[in-house]
Order: structure tokens, then sequence, then C-alpha cells
């Protein structure tokens, strides 16, 4: 990795977009610094302290929820716009075929997400405005001139990320929107390392019991990192042999190929569905000051909803709330064979083998490969939400077991190492690309 940003920096196109990018992260950051009018910083801090179900959010947007700065809301709109526009694609003909209409249709799709990301932002930034004024987060209270800064400012940072992260995709190294992402999650990690090296090191009991500490948090650390890594990279080929034929007086076709299926085919998206599920009761009741206590039926809902109350082998009346980890594995699995159904499409494939003449050695075409094509997927996704499973549960569990309470986990991982990877895959092709070019004109 560090030899191909090295060698990136030798190529005046490529460094020009690597310095592009780097000034666009540091405006990212020190937006993320500068408050939204009529909020009570101190007062609101303490408060979403206490929210324990806020912290995947607030590492998302790299502590500008915390700070609750212009760019609270960060990029978190977009991205739900990105995963409606992609459903609504399969589900509404008229999309589907834009889809497929080339680049003026992607253009027209992404046209409608950034409509949908400014509807998003206002009505988020709206729920937020009046839940934080009742909660008396608001200095002036909740007047409506209140309410109406807090959402202009709120959905104008979000917006401006919006186009800061296109921006980065065509004038920097590409991923706009991920990178940002990427910068908002690694800000918060040296706060996390910090709080649990201070925990489980510095306030050991003893030398002994604070090597035995680090020893564990680097342990758990790499062994995350490289399975996500193998996990990311992990890929099925499927051979594909396509039949000689004649053009002309020649003889064309006869290669060989692969279909390539990773084995993490839908990414990080059934982490981030399954956890919204989750949350989303429990940040609502929290905005309207309803706490996941255990008094009653429904605050009982939410304390076994809260990730926060799992895995806890100290106490067994509060490790039956560990039923809520088995709700959410069941929602990863779901999440991970829905989207990757909606994503690839087996007959599809068949069919364009088929028109190609193209086969799967030992498989007839037509409906067996479709079939074939569908038994390799469904266990393949299998695999992939076994993973992806294992990466977020694993944090859980020391976080329940041993009180290690961090706000980065699985899904910040496999953000991280996602991005990262591909990043530096589109840095390697343009640098290929220029070569290409130099060979030419020379």
């Amino acid at each position: 990795m560090f030899k191909t940003i090295r060698n990136a920096f030798k190529i005046k196109d490529i460094r020009n977009k690597l310095v592009f990018t780097f000034i666009a992260l540091i405006i990212v950051r020190l937006g993320c610094q500068l408050p939204v009018p009529e909020i009570n910083r101190e007062y609101f801090s303490q408060w979403v302290t206490s929210q324990t179900s806020l912290g995947f959010f607030d590492t998302l947007t790299g502590g500008s929820f915390t700070r609750m700065s212009i760019l609270a809301l960060n990029i978190t709109p977009y991205i739900t716009a990105s995963i409606i526009m992609q459903l609504l694609t399969i589900a509404i003909p008229k999309l589907e075929e834009l889809q497929k209409d080339g680049e003026d249709g992607r253009k027209k799709i992404a046209e409608f997400t950034r409509y949908l990301n400014v509807a998003l932002s206002l009505v988020e930034s709206a729920a937020m405005a009046i839940g934080f004024g009742r909660s008396g987060l608001l200095i002036g209270g909740t007047t409506f001139s209140n309410v109406v800064i807090v959402v202009a400012t709120l959905t104008a940072g979000s917006t401006f990320l919006m186009w800061l992260g296109e921006r980065i995709t065509e004038k920097g190294v590409g991923n706009g929107i991920s990178i940002i992402l990427l910068i908002n999650i690694v800000a918060k990690l040296p706060s996390d390392f910090t709080s649990l090296f201070r925990k489980f090191v510095t306030g050991a009991s003893s030398v002994m019991n604070g090597i035995i500490g680090t020893i564990i948090i680097l342990l758990v650390t790499v062994f995350v990192i490289a399975f996500v890594v193998l996990l990311q990279s992990a890929q099925r080929k499927i051979p594909v042999q396509y039949a000689k034929k004649v053009q002309g007086r020649k003889m064309v076709g006869g290669q060989s190929s692969h279909i390539p299926l990773k084995v993490n085919t839908a990414g990080v998206i059934p982490v981030i569905f399954a956890g919204s599920i989750m949350q989303f009761p429990i940040v609502v009741s929290s905005f309207f000051g309803v706490q996941p206590a255990r008094a009653d039926v429904w605050p009982k809902i939410l304390y076994l909803l809260n990730q926060n109350n799992w895995c806890d082998f100290r106490d067994f009346g509060e490790f039956k709330y560990t039923l809520g980890l088995l709700i959410y594995i069941a929602l990863i699995i779901f999440f991970a064979y829905f989207y990757t159904s909606i994503t690839f499409n087996p007959l599809e494939v068949s069919n364009n083998m088929k028109k190609q003449g193209g086969f799967v050695p030992g498989i007839r075409p037509g409906k067996p490969t479709t079939e074939y094509l569908t038994k390799v997927v469904n266990n393949v996704i299998l695999i992939g939400a076994i993973g992806l499973t294992l990466v977020s549960v694993v944090p859980i569990f020391f976080a329940g077991a041993f009180n290690a309470q961090v706000t980065f986990g699985g899904t910040s991982i496999i953000i991280i190492v996602g991005v990262v990877l591909e990043t530096m895959k589109q840095i390697e092709s343009q640098m290929l690309v220029r070569h290409y070019k130099g060979f030419l004109n020379d």
C-alpha cells in the first residue's frame, strides 16, 4: 500500500488528485468543529454521552454529532438515499430502465439521489430540532425561528458534504462519499483506543494484568482487521467457457473466462440495515425523553434492542437480554440474502451467457445454469453472512463481557478496510492507465 502511494506521488496528475482529496478532507474535519447556532453545546454533549445508543451514529459523523456542528448529519442522509434508490431501481420498472440506459440514465438516477438526500436531510434535521427543543437543548427554546435556523444549517451542511464527495470522485482519487465516511470513522479511533488502554492497561490492578490487557487488545484488533481483509478480498470464481463460432473466414470464441462472486457480496449493507432497525426505536424514543430502562413493557423492549446490554455474563438477569443479539444476527443474514438477491440475478446472468454462446462446463445452458448459479450464490451468501456476523459480534461480545465500551465496532472496521482496498485499486488503475498513455504517446 505504501509503495503504491509513493509511486503515485511521482506522477503529476495523480499527485494533484491526492492533494485535492487531502485538502477536501481537511475542510471536512474543519466543518466538524463549527457549531450550529442556538444549540447549548455543553448540555447537548452531556445528553449525547448519556445516550449510549447514539455511539455508532456519532462515529459515522466523525464526532460532529456530539459537537452538534454544522456537519452533524454528515453524509448519513446521502447513504440512506443511495440505498433507497437502489431498492427503488429494482421495484420501479422506469428506474430499472434508466439504470440500463447507460451514462445518461445513471446521471438521472444520481440527480434523483441528490433530491432525496435533501428531502431526508430536511426531515431528519426537523425531527432533531423539535426533539432537542423539547429536551431543552435549544438555547432560546422551540421557537419557529430557532427550528428554521437549525434545520437550514444541518440541511446545508449535509448537502455541502454530498457536493464535496462528488467533487472528490470527479477531481480526486474517486469514491468521494466513501472516503469522507472513512475519515470520519478514523477520526474517532484515537479516542477509542485511548479509552481502552486507560481502562485495561493503565487502570489495571497490576502490571501483569496490564500486559495481558495490552496483548488481548492487540490480538483482537489484528484478528478482526485480518479477517475483514480476507472477507473483502475472497471470491468464488464460476468458470465460463465460450463456444467457437465462424465469423467471416475466421474462427472466433473458444476462450475461457469466469464470473467472480465476492464472498461478501452485500458489503457492509446488511450490518448497517440490521443495526439501523435495532437502533431506530431507541433513537426516536430518546428524542422524546424515553430511556431504555426496564420499568414497564415497552422500555423493556428498548432495553432488549440496545446492543450495550448484550453478552453481560456477570449478571444472569442482564444476560437474558442477549436475546437481542440473536435478533441482530438473524437480521444480518436476512439482509445479506435480500440485498444480494436484488443486485445479482442468476436468471439474467444465465440468459446473457446463453446469448453470447457461453456456458458453465458440465452444466447445460438455460434453466440448469440458472439453478446452478442460484445454488452457488446462496452458498456464497451464507459464508459471507457468517463472516459479517463474526466481525460484528466480536466487539459486541467484548463490550458486554468485559465492559470494553468503544464507539467503533465490526461495521466501522469493514468500512475502513473496504474503502482503503478500493481506493488503492483506484490509484493503481489510474497509474496503469497513465503508463499505457505514455507508451502510446511514445
